[in-house]
């Protein structure tokens, strides 16, 4: 055949480089598709599915925009006499972690029967995957934008409205700009910590030290914060089946389940976060929860253990299930850690590995979601939620705790058989 050797090396070179881009689509797809579907089903459980004007499908893309961390800018208007503005910025976290864990474990499929991966191929996979994913989220971006009109649920006002020509409308949309930006963030952080968490990911051969001194305490962090999410899960399952509102109960475990799960860690660990909630926006949440943000409509209350006990003197068991899992995270890191390591590497790896997972919990448990609307001057309805981690306390705490668990694991664990594979 003209143009190709009889080795048939140009042919094999097109049909490789045609696997590689199908892998990258692959990888860039799989976490758009689950999370579309776990947005669908949780705004669906939520009643989104009743917003006028067809409004849904809009609502899932938007969705997907904010588990990924894109802002939602929110606006609206009725004519000359109505003015609505606010803002969403928040982390959808079910959608997010589902999304994070299939897109890395599709990422580092083709990869898994390898021991060592060459740099120039990672970054190369790593480009295409890009590449491809920006083009996917801004196709996702266009659809994530879109304007309805909504009630007052003022008779009087949307009579006014209707008179005028004023009837007030809602819209999203999200700037392209921050969804390239935040996106491309987003997606090199996922499979970052792929292949600094995935105890069987390749590395390339000068990184190989990560296996010993990183992916122990990494990958028994992430199984802490895993457990955490499924022991919320069997709560939430719980709830739903005795709570007489089902519906509800789903579309929290669906859209914001490690929002409080993780919020529940670092609250047992003795962390704080501050905020207040007015109005309906936001899911459903524990009583407790919604009591102590409640407390002040306007001004920042804190949120501790202290403050969720006095609404529910049951909140104190969040103290003991973190003395349980976070010993046992010591436990799992260290069983996996090379053999005859100092204990104060136990408990240095730890110490850092979950003072980083306090810290990224705190950032993606931050919320600020605001909206206003006023007719002719007059108040229509205005509510918003806001919390923010007390950063300075919690990220120490995090420190200390996983500083005590490696160095009681370390000793737990000398007495055991060691698990510490191979790359």
């Amino acid at each position: 055949m003209p143009g190709q050797s009889p080795s048939g090396r140009p042919a094999n070179a097109v049909g490789r480089q045609l696997r590689l881009w199908a892998e990258a689509l692959a990888a860039a797809v799989a976490p758009l598709v689950v999370m579309a579907v776990v947005a669908a089903l949780g705004l669906w459980a939520a009643g989104a599915e009743a917003l006028p004007e067809g409004a849904f499908p809009y609502v899932v893309a938007a969705t997907v925009l904010l588990a990924v961390g894109v802002p939602l800018d929110l606006t609206g208007s009725a004519a000359f006499i109505a003015q609505a503005q606010g803002g969403i910025t928040g982390l959808p976290l079910s959608v997010t972690l589902v999304g994070a864990l299939v897109g890395g474990a599709v990422f580092l499929r083709p990869l898994r029967h390898r021991a060592l991966v060459g740099p120039v191929e990672l970054a190369g996979r790593t480009v295409r995957t890009a590449a491809l994913w920006l083009a996917l989220l801004l196709l996702v971006r266009q659809f994530a934008q879109h304007t309805f009109t909504v009630p007052t649920g003022d008779s009087l006002l949307d009579q006014l409205g209707t008179i005028f020509g004023g009837a007030p409308t809602v819209g999203f949309r999200a700037a392209p700009a921050a969804t390239v930006g935040i996106g491309l963030a987003w997606l090199c952080g996922v499979l970052l910590l792929a292949f600094l968490i995935a105890r069987r990911a390749p590395l390339p051969r000068h990184l190989l030290r990560l296996h010993a001194t990183v992916r122990p305490a990494g990958h028994a962090v992430l199984t802490l914060l895993t457990g955490y999410v499924l022991v919320g899960l069997v709560v939430g399952l719980v709830s739903a089946a005795t709570d007489g509102h089902p519906r509800d109960t789903i579309a929290v475990l669906l859209l914001a389940l490690p929002n409080l799960a993780w919020i529940a860690l670092g609250v047992g660990i003795g962390g704080s976060w501050h905020g207040h909630s007015a109005g309906t926006i936001g899911l459903p949440v524990p009583e407790p929860l919604a009591s102590v943000l409640q407390a002040s409509r306007t001004s920042d209350v804190t949120l501790d253990l202290s403050s969720l006990s006095q609404q529910d003197g049951r909140s104190w068991l969040l103290l003991a299930l973190a003395v349980v899992m976070v010993l046992l995270t010591g436990v799992g890191a260290a069983l996996h850690s090379p053999d005859r390591l100092p204990l104060w590497r136990y408990a240095l790896n730890l110490a850092v590995a979950l003072a980083v997972a306090v810290l990224a919990i705190g950032l993606l448990t931050t919320v600020s979601a605001e909206f206003g609307l006023s007719l002719l001057g007059l108040d229509s309805g205005a509510g918003g939620l806001h919390l923010s981690p007390d950063l300075l306390v919690t990220v120490p705490l995090g420190a200390l705790w996983g500083a005590v668990a490696g160095l009681l694991g370390g000793l737990l664990a000398r007495s055991r058989p060691r698990r510490t594979g191979r790359p």
